[in-house]
């Protein structure tokens, strides 16, 4: 098992133990180059939330990511750690219905819009710079 790996089973371990909800793991190969993996939770509370977004963040330093952060420190409803090789959210269950992470990641995109979509951004990239 590669180190990437190791390290998404020790964060689903972590989340797992400390009660977070509905964990899902999503495998972000042929989809963006942000991360290889995107892993989404849920907490009970403003609290709940926080500890588990720091639990994550200490393994995740533990493992030898030392760049990783917290985004969301002043936000009740959502954390974000960067690990950089994995991407953590965690919200409570409100928001996370809102916006639908699990299923707009989830979802297989087609390679024809990937290169949609590329072509547009250097677009953009090519009018702004």
């Amino acid at each position: 098992m590669d180190k990437i790996s190791n390290l998404k089973k020790i964060i689903l371990n972590t989340l797992d133990s400390n009660k977070a909800l509905d964990i899902v793991s999503i495998d972000l190969a042929d989809k963006s180059s942000i991360a290889d993996y995107m892993i989404i939770a849920s907490g009970t509370s403003s609290r709940h939330i926080q500890a588990l977004s720091e639990q994550v963040l200490e393994k995740i330093k533990l493992n030898g990511i030392k760049n990783c952060k917290i985004e969301g420190k002043e936000s009740n409803d959502w954390k974000l750690i960067d690990g950089i090789d994995i991407i953590v959210h965690i919200f409570n269950p409100e928001k996370r219905k809102f916006y639908e992470l699990d299923k707009m990641w989830s979802e297989l995109i087609p390679k024809e819009k990937i290169l949609i979509w590329k072509k547009y951004f250097q677009f953009l990239l090519f009018l702004f710079y």
